[in-house]
C-alpha cells in the first residue's frame, strides 16, 4: 500500500477492443460492429446529452472520464486544483478526416469545432467544472515518463492536488485509451505514481492489485 503524502495512482480506465476496464477489471463488452461509444455510454451514464454531438476523441474522453471519478470525492477539491494531462500520438486526426470529408460538399462548423485535440480537455473541463492546468502533447506512443515528470512537475510546484492523465486515441473507430486518477492520498488498492506503474496499467489492463507496489 502506497503512503501518504506521495503520489498515488488511485483509479485507471481502459477503452480497448470493445471493451472497458475499470482498475483492471473488465466492466463492460461489445459485440456489434457499430454504436460502441453512444450504447456503451447509455450503458454506463446518460444524463449529458452534448455528448451525442461530440467527435469520438471528446466522447471517448467523457465516458473515460466519467468512470474514473465516479464514486470519488473529487468534489472535494477546489477546481482549480485538478489538473488534465492528455496525449495521443495522431491529434485530431480522425475528426480533421471527417471534416475534410465534409468541404467536398459543405464545412461542418460541428466538425471544424473539434479538429483541435485538446478541445477533448475543454469537454471535460466544461462538464466537470475544471479550472485546474491542463494540457495535451502529441507523442509517438504512450509515454510513461514523460506523463510521470509532467503530472509530477505539476504537484511539486503546488499547482494541483489531483490530476486526470493518460492517452486517449481512435482512428478508424480503433479506440485506444487509457486515463488514470492520480492523487496526493493513500487510496484503497493505490499504487505508487511511476512510470513503470503507468506502463503496467496501459499494458496490461490489470487489476492494479496484481501490480508491483
Amino acid at each position: 500500500m502506497s503512503s501518504e503524502g506521495q503520489l498515488n495512482i488511485t483509479k485507471s480506465v481502459i477503452i480497448r477492443n470493445n471493451s472497458i476496464y475499470v482498475d483492471g477489471n473488465i466492466i463492460y463488452e461489445y459485440f456489434k460492429n457499430d454504436n460502441f461509444l453512444n450504447d456503451s455510454y447509455e450503458s454506463l451514464d446518460n444524463n449529458y446529452p452534448k455528448f451525442y454531438k461530440m467527435d469520438v476523441l471528446g466522447k471517448l474522453g467523457m465516458l473515460a472520464t466519467h468512470l474514473l471519478l465516479k464514486d470519488s470525492d473529487i468534489e472535494n477539491h477546489l477546481p482549480s486544483d485538478v489538473g488534465i494531462v492528455l496525449s495521443n500520438s495522431n491529434s485530431s486526426l480522425d475528426a480533421d478526416i471527417r471534416y475534410f470529408d465534409s468541404v467536398k460538399s459543405f464545412p461542418s462548423p460541428a466538425l471544424f469545432v473539434y479538429t483541435l485535440p485538446n478541445i477533448v480537455t475543454g469537454e471535460i473541463s466544461i462538464r466537470y467544472k475544471l479550472k485546474g492546468e491542463n494540457a495535451f502533447f502529441i507523442s509517438q506512443q504512450f509515454d510513461a515518463d514523460w506523463l510521470h515528470f509532467y503530472i509530477s512537475h505539476l504537484f511539486q510546484n503546488n499547482k494541483i492536488n489531483a490530476c486526470i492523465g493518460g492517452w486517449i486515441e481512435s482512428i478508424d473507430s480503433d479506440h485506444d485509451v487509457c486515463l488514470f486518477l492520480t492523487e496526493r492520498k493513500e487510496r484503497k488498492n493505490g499504487i505508487n505514481f511511476t512510470p513503470e506503474n503507468l506502463n503496467n496499467i496501459y499494458g496490461l489492463g490489470v487489476d492494479v492489485s496484481n501490480i508491483k507496489h
